[in-house]
């Protein structure tokens, strides 16, 4: 990709995912995010620069989850936090035991952690943990979705994003009943 104008950077934010299968038969979602700057900064309530490339955030979120991506324990590691008070956000992710990861996910972990409650960055990880636990499950799922007697799945899936909009040759070739061809366009 090309840019038109010269540009510098000046922040990093990095976020890592991974999934995990446990040995005891749960799976672990674990998220990374680093910022950086590229130049030396005063934060605030320091009495020396922060140096370029040295970490402004690195917390490390691990969601412990089963098949059907229920919350069994949330754990924070806050490596490198603006304010050592931040670190206290580590211990605030109990709430979060007991959801199960779907439709409303990012709305409940707002409820239960937004604002002062916790870290907006703890918060802001959570979104595409949720993502990656359903890319991590997605092979068994989609043995499931394509079992006889899972059409409420199938259904649930039509229109769910681009490629499986019930109009596109996805769903065309997958289930033809719940293909709906498009409009005709003179």
């Amino acid at each position: 990709m090309t840019h038109p104008v010269e540009r510098e950077a000046i922040h990093h934010r990095h976020i890592d995912l991974c999934f995990y299968r446990r040995r005891d038969g749960l799976y672990e979602v674990e998220g990374r995010l680093e910022d950086t700057k590229t130049h030396p900064f005063r934060r605030q309530l320091a009495n020396e620069d922060t140096p370029a490339g040295a970490h402004v955030h690195d917390i490390t979120v691990t969601l412990l989850i089963d098949d059907d991506m229920l919350v069994h324990g949330a754990t924070a590691h806050m490596a490198v936090t603006p304010f050592e008070v931040c670190r206290g956000a580590q211990d605030t992710l109990a709430p979060l035991k007991g959801l199960r990861i779907g439709a409303g996910w990012t709305k409940q972990v707002r409820e239960r952690l937004g604002g002062a409650a916790s870290c907006t960055h703890i918060v802001e990880l959570l979104g595409p943990m949720a993502t990656t636990a359903f890319q991590g499950l997605a092979p068994q799922r989609l043995v499931q979705i394509n079992a006889p007697g899972s059409e409420a799945q199938r259904h649930a899936k039509v229109d769910s994003c681009y490629a499986y909009g019930a109009q596109r040759e996805v769903v065309a070739q997958l289930w033809p009943d719940l293909h709906r061809p498009p409009p005709h366009t003179p």
